[in-house]
């Protein structure tokens, strides 16, 4: 029963919308500019930078704190890496977001990125370390967030697979690197197509987490 508690509480913290809270406090909505998602790259675009590191500040907390919750109660890491899954799935599918989204026609949620990052720089801090040295490598070279991204998240694997011990965390990093992937794929049709704005464009794209 405790664990089943914690898994609900960990995806409800993980479904706290962020970008739309800072958004409404600032005047306007993430979903209605840009690319319309709710990560900290599209809330710059209207909000300028404090409400892009407020929002980024809150998903990674929101990923974070659940995972730390968990392993101070002295669950197993196989229950760590489950609740994990569990706040990251609210990031991308917010249960807040539902009604809304069935309404205008829109995925409830985010693309996961600061959420992930924030789970597993309670699981795993290294791990971070890595992926946001590539994270920044690819994104000064192709200046491009999505790209950046994509391919920290295909670089999870391999990184949680040789710097972790347990296999329920190499699992997690399987399915979130899939996931993260499979919530870019509007990103990389238009990057097919060549139509991916670089940052400084200002335009519409780029990955949000």
């Amino acid at each position: 029963m405790t664990i089943a508690i914690l898994l609900v509480a960990a995806y409800l913290i993980g479904s706290i919308p962020f970008g739309v809270i800072v958004g409404r406090l600032r005047g306007f909505d993430p979903r209605a500019v840009g690319s319309g998602n709710i990560g900290m790259t599209n809330v710059a675009r209207a909000g300028g930078k404090s409400a892009a590191i407020i929002t980024f500040v809150g998903d990674i907390l929101k990923g974070a704190i659940p995972v730390v919750a968990a392993r101070s109660m002295g669950f197993a890491p196989a229950v760590q890496a489950a609740t994990a899954f569990a706040a990251f799935g609210g990031a991308i599918f917010s249960i807040f977001l539902i009604p809304s989204a069935i309404e205008h026609g829109e995925w409830p949620g985010g693309k996961g990125v600061s959420a992930a990052l924030g789970t597993w720089l309670a699981l795993n801090p290294l791990v971070v370390l890595f992926l946001l040295s590539i994270f920044g490598i690819v994104v000064a070279v192709t200046r491009r967030v999505s790209i950046g991204s994509i391919s920290a998240a295909i670089a999870l694997v391999p990184i949680a697979a040789i710097l972790s011990h347990h296999r329920s965390f190499i699992l997690l990093a399987i399915v979130m690197s899939a996931l993260v992937i499979f919530r870019h794929q509007e990103n990389i049709r238009r990057l097919i197509a060549g139509e991916e704005p670089p940052i400084t464009s200002g335009s519409k794209g780029g990955a949000e987490g």
